[in-house]
C-alpha cells in the first residue's frame, strides 16, 4: 500500500455535522479558514478542497466563503499544501476559469487544482436566471467545457468549436507551473459523472459510504474508457470520529447526531432545492450520519486503532487521497494527525496486506 494522502475540507459554509454547537460556534469567515489550513499544512495535512455555493444551502441568511477568492489567498499563505478549488462549470465560462486558475497556480508555485462538480444546488441557479439544464446536459456541458480547458492549458493556439463552446484562434500566458497541467478532481456519483471522471479527471472523488460499496464505485469507473495515458485515481469524503476507544467514539457519534437533529431545518432546507436527480443524495438517504457528502457513512469511527485499520484498508481498496471533516474541526483534525496518521503508517509497515471487515 502506498501511503495515504489527507486533505481537509475547508469550513466555506460553517462547520461539518452540527451548525452551531457550544465547541464550535458557526464561523464561515476567510480569517477561520486560512488559521485552519495552515495549522493542517503543519500537521501534515497535504491537500484542501474548498467547496463553492454562491449561497449557502442550509440557509440564505447565513454566510458562505466565496471560493476562488479564497483560494488565490490562501495559495499566497501557504507553503506546501495541495489547494483545490471547487469548479461550477455553468457559472464560469472555460476560458475565463482557465486564466483565472493559471493566475492561482502561478501564486502557489503550482500548488493548485480544481475539483469539477456539475451541480446540483437548483435556487442558485433559479435565484440568478442562470440556465440549469438537466442532469445528463449538465455533464455533457460539462465534458465540453472540461476539454476547453484542458486544450488551454496545453499552452497550445486553440480552436475549439463544439456544442456549447466556440473558441478562435486563442491561447494563454504565463504556462502552468504544475506539469503537465493543474490536477482535476472530479466529483459526483451518477453513471455520467463516472464516465466523464475515467474520461478526463485525474482524481474521482468518492462521496463517504461503506467500503464494500466503495470497491464497487472503484471497480465501475476503473473499468470504463479511458481518454488519459495515467490512471484515475480515487479521493474518499469522510468526517471522522477518532477516540481512545470504540466505544467513547460512538458516544461522541450519538451526541453529534442529536446536536444535528435539533438543526433538522437546515436539512430540510437543503433537501428542497436538491436536484432530484442527484444521485448523491439517494446514497446519503441510504447511509444516513454526520457530516457532508456521506460523512460518517465511510466508518471512520471508532477507536484511534478501528479508524486507522479503516483508513488502511480504504487504502489497499485504492483510495489514494482523504478529505476529512471534524467537529469541533481544530481539535479532531490535530488528534486524528497525531493519533491515527501515525498508526496507519505502523499498519503499512507491518502489514502492507492488512484489511478488516467493518462492523
Amino acid at each position: 500500500m502506498s501511503e495515504p494522502r489527507y486533505g481537509i475540507w475547508s469550513p466555506v459554509g460553517g462547520n461539518f455535522g452540527p451548525l452551531n454547537t457550544p465547541d464550535e460556534p458557526i464561523n464561515a469567515s476567510y480569517e477561520r479558514t486560512r488559521s485552519l489550513v495552515l495549522e493542517a499544512e503543519r500537521l501534515g495535512y497535504v491537500t484542501t478542497l474548498v467547496a463553492q455555493h454562491l449561497a449557502n444551502p442550509r440557509s440564505l441568511e447565513l454566510d458562505q466563503l466565496e471560493t476562488w477568492t479564497a483560494c488565490a489567498a490562501l495559495a499566497e499563505a501557504t507553503e506546501s499544501i495541495e489547494i483545490i478549488a471547487a469548479i461550477k462549470p455553468l457559472l464560469f465560462h472555460p476560458a475565463v476559469l482557465a486564466k483565472m486558475a493559471l493566475g492561482i497556480d502561478a501564486i502557489s508555485r503550482g500548488r493548485f487544482a480544481i475539483n469539477l462538480i456539475s451541480a446540483w444546488f437548483c435556487p442558485e441557479m433559479e435565484r440568478t436566471n442562470i440556465p440549469f439544464p438537466p442532469h445528463d446536459e449538465r455533464y455533457r456541458y460539462s465534458g465540453e467545457w472540461l476539454e476547453v480547458v484542458r486544450a488551454l492549458w496545453s499552452g497550445e493556439r486553440v480552436n475549439f468549436e463544439g456544442e456549447y463552446f466556440n473558441i478562435k484562434d486563442l491561447s494563454l500566458r504565463p504556462l502552468s507551473v504544475a506539469q503537465p497541467y493543474p490536477r482535476i478532481y472530479l466529483g459526483g456519483a451518477s453513471d455520467p459523472a463516472q464516465i466523464l471522471a475515467a474520461q478526463q479527471a485525474d482524481v474521482y472523488f468518492i462521496n463517504g459510504q461503506p467500503i464494500e460499496d466503495v470497491r464497487k464505485v472503484i471497480q465501475q469507473v476503473s473499468n470504463r474508457p479511458r481518454s488519459l495515458p495515467q490512471p484515475v485515481r480515487f479521493g474518499l469524503s469522510a468526517f471522522v470520529i477518532a477516540r481512545p476507544t470504540d466505544e467513547e467514539a460512538q458516544a461522541e457519534l450519538e451526541r453529534l447526531m442529536a446536536l444535528q437533529k435539533l438543526e433538522e431545518q437546515y436539512k430540510l432546507s437543503v433537501a428542497k432545492g436538491v436536484d432530484p436527480e442527484a444521485v448523491m443524495f439517494q446514497l446519503f438517504a441510504k447511509n444516513p450520519g454526520v457530516g457532508g457528502n456521506g460523512g460518517t457513512a465511510a466508518g471512520l469511527v471508532g477507536s484511534y486503532a478501528t479508524v486507522a485499520t479503516r483508513v488502511a484498508a480504504f487504502v489497499d481498496a485504492g483510495i489514494d487521497t482523504f478529505m476529512l471533516q471534524f467537529n469541533p474541526f481544530l481539535t479532531e483534525m490535530t488528534r486524528f494527525a497525531e493519533e491515527v496518521m501515525p498508526r496507519v503508517r505502523h499498519l503499512q509497515k507491518v502489514a502492507p496486506l492488512l484489511t478488516q471487515p467493518f462492523g
